[in-house]
């Protein structure tokens, strides 16, 4: 108990007040379908044309055959270019800064030229067998996340570091600040610099995959990839917004337009990406 009350108040310092519980939906907006296994999609906030980049396996999640690639998409569903990036293995987790675009890919991390919309080279993680998801921070620094070794790695200047470990199945990464969001199976984590973990929500009945942070200071949309959505409030209670584990539906790495309040949720086996107006 005293855990928990700690954990509320260290939230409290991180993010603001806590907002009192408020319940909240996702209603669809569209769906893109014929994209080849999206496993993840990133938002890009360009200033004249926002739009969005899904990364598509198009194969095995864990098998180096050269048939993934990236695809470019409007913010309403259609199709930009369904092969912006070909050439990749098993593409997952993606992340931005300035004009690189950096994507987990089995063993190593993709680094691609935006505006040239080509790939520059990969950044071999040592050890790596399952790099899953991307995120980096203001200053630029790379965080991904290795799922099948409890890991997670950092880039600075392309040069890979091991970052944590003995972080059970780590999967979605959020970046802010010298803080580091991670979720862990069914926990999401806070890492500090002092990389201890503070538990920010639990009880998630699968493993967290994707994690949005909301434009409310300390709320999360959070998904896992069985077919489950949740918001979190800054308190750590969890609300479940999908559900479609039933109909096998799965919810992979999501995306999140702050400026809309829109979620962009990958079908993995379905072969589209649905779009929600988050209430």
């Amino acid at each position: 108990m005293k855990y928990w009350i700690y954990t509320l108040s260290m939230v409290g310092v991180l993010f603001g007040a806590l907002p009192a519980f408020a319940q909240h939906n996702l209603k669809q907006l569209w769906q893109t379908p014929d994209l080849p296994t999206p496993e993840s999609v990133l938002y890009v906030a360009d200033k004249d044309d926002p739009y969005l980049f899904v990364s598509l396996i198009d194969g095995e999640g864990n098998v180096a055959d050269g048939k993934g690639g990236v695809a470019k998409l409007a913010t309403d569903g259609s199709v930009i270019e369904k092969d912006w990036l070909v050439g990749l293995d098993a593409p997952k987790g993606m992340a931005i800064f300035e004009n690189r675009l950096y994507v987990a890919d089995i063993t190593a991390v993709a680094v691609v030229d935006i505006k040239a919309q080509k790939l520059l080279k990969k950044i071999p993680i040592e050890g790596a067998v399952f790099l899953n998801d991307v995120t980096v921070n203001s200053t630029g620094v790379v965080y991904v996340s290795d799922t099948r070794t409890n890991k997670v790695h950092r880039i600075v200047d392309d040069v890979p570091s091991l970052y944590l470990e003995n972080v059970a199945n780590a999967n979605g990464l959020k970046a802010f600040g010298p803080s580091l969001v991670v979720g862990a199976g069914p926990e999401l984590l806070l890492f500090g610099a002092d990389k201890k973990p503070l538990v920010l929500a639990k009880g998630f009945a699968q493993g967290i995959d994707g994690i949005e942070m909301l434009a409310k200071r300390g709320e999360f949309i959070v998904s896992c990839w069985p077919g489950l959505v949740y918001y979190v409030s800054a308190d750590g209670k969890i609300q479940i917004l999908i559900d479609s584990q039933a109909q096998k539906i799965n919810t992979a790495d999501i995306g999140y337009d702050p400026n809309t309040n829109q979620v962009f949720v990958p079908n993995f086996f379905k072969n589209t990406v649905t779009a929600y107006q988050l209430n």
